[in-house]
């Protein structure tokens, strides 16, 4: 005999079940998602960019959401949970093909229709997801679940760029070094074309995967949750409303949110380039991007052993912001001659290797704890009393995750006009707004 394990009369049988396959596909939402971190330095080579041009790679992948959020909730609504998700990965199949022809042409605009294409795919599946892991249990314990996602979510960012990395810059110093040594353009052209070409196989084998998942999706028994009825419990004060924009809390949400995923991409995607900025080899740089992610697995471990029972998800939430706060401060002001050597295991050898790491970088990759509880507390602390707007509301919060195509370019024409260092001052501002929604904005219009 089961017995109910939610808000929403489910099961606990499909409430397990349920948390295993949305855990699953906030594995793959980080998988593709953190490859980014690898795809910036490598198109920037292979397509001869500049650091602002490159950053486009995060513009396309994130501007998508925007675009595509609320589209993506009236698909959801016509399809149903289970049929949307599956034709999010589908989508996403069709996004990582057209990586082949971009490879094979070297066309940098058809990478990023590929990634557009992927980022909407990916937009369906989180404007399904993210409401149903907070409404589908306690409403007090939901950045608890969250962060088991994230967990899932960074623990595949963590090995993606190192995964992606060991097949398509293989050899790099020796590359960097024909490249260097080139004595005509048609030389150099041949050797672009060859490390572009790297890229073909690993997104062949991604499209064929997402497409199986997606067909396997469709015979699996999800419960789905009906978001209209938390109306129910949302009072009086929800009765009287009329418009999503008579919630001030989710409109401060909205735009805290699209702050913090600038930072938070800024964080991860910017890191690896950062590095080979001030002088580090690709050999250790490739594997800074984990660091960012390990930092912020941590920082969801620590969510789920002590939210609610220590820490309530606001205080985790001021917490966070502040940390992001003094971090890049020490990213921007540590000289980047500080550098020491860490043991790190390659998860493809499994092969100690010796990391060499500034301390400039290790505070850019600190960032990764500061905001890994930012979503899990904030996402519902947004939604909260929203009841038959919680699906418009969770679409504009999907929409915010535009600030990971904006804040990096921002970033990225810092970098090239000023230094890579002195452009994470973006960053300060940032947490600084993510700040007053944690001590005050939440409690707007309550």
């Amino acid at each position: 005999m089961t017995t109910s394990n939610s808000s929403n009369g489910i099961s606990r049988k499909d409430y397990i079940f349920s948390i295993f396959i949305i855990g699953l596909f906030f594995f793959i939402f980080g998988f593709v998602t953190w490859l980014n971190g690898i795809l910036i330095p490598f198109l920037r080579t292979a397509c001869e960019l500049n650091d602002f041009q490159a950053y486009f790679v995060t513009f396309a992948f994130y501007i998508s959401y925007f675009v595509m959020a609320l589209p993506s909730s009236a698909v959801l609504k016509k399809t149903g949970f289970k049929n949307g998700m599956s034709l999010g990965l589908w989508v996403m199949a069709a996004g990582s093909i057209i990586f082949i022809p971009a490879a094979m042409s070297r066309t940098f605009s058809l990478f990023l229709i590929g990634l557009f294409v992927e980022g909407t795919g990916l937009a369906l599946l989180q404007t399904a997801s993210n409401p149903y892991i907070t409404i589908i249990g306690p409403r007090e314990s939901a950045a608890k679940r969250i962060s088991i996602m994230g967990i899932a979510n960074k623990f595949a960012g963590a090995i993606a760029p190192i995964i992606l990395a060991s097949i398509i810059l293989k050899d790099s110093k020796i590359l960097e070094e024909k490249l260097a040594q080139a004595a005509d353009a048609a030389t150099r052209a041949g050797l672009l074309d060859e490390l572009a070409a790297r890229v073909i196989m690993p997104y062949i084998v991604m499209s064929i995967i997402l497409v199986l998942l997606g067909l396997l999706l469709r015979f699996a028994n999800l419960p789905d949750v009906d978001t209209d009825a938390e109306d129910e419990t949302s009072g009086e004060s929800n009765a009287k409303k009329t418009s999503i924009w008579q919630f001030p809390h989710l409109l401060l949400g909205v735009m805290a949110l699209f702050f913090y995923v600038g930072v938070e991409v800024i964080a991860g995607d910017t890191i690896i380039r950062y590095g080979q900025s001030i002088g580090i080899s690709m050999d250790s740089a490739k594997y800074y991007t984990s660091l960012t992610l390990f930092g912020m697995i941590i920082g969801y471990i620590m969510g789920i052993l002590f939210i609610p029972k220590y820490l309530s998800q606001v205080t985790a939430l001021k917490i966070c912001t502040i940390l992001g706060v003094v971090f890049s401060l020490g990213a921007i002001f540590t000289p980047v001659n500080l550098v020491f050597s860490m043991p790190f295991i390659d998860i493809m050898t499994f092969k100690s290797i010796e990391l060499v790491l500034p301390i400039t970088v290790l505070f850019v990759a600190l960032l990764g704890l500061a905001n890994a509880l930012v979503w899990p507390a904030m996402w519902p602390l947004a939604i909260s009393g929203l009841g038959r707007f919680t699906k418009t509301g969770s679409a504009m919060l999907i929409m915010a995750i535009a600030g990971g195509a904006l804040l990096p370019l921002v970033y990225g024409k810092l970098a090239d006009s000023i230094s890579t260092q002195s452009a994470y001052w973006v960053c300060v501002p940032s947490y600084l707004l993510i700040m007053y929604y944690a001590f005050i904005g939440h409690k707007a219009g309550k």
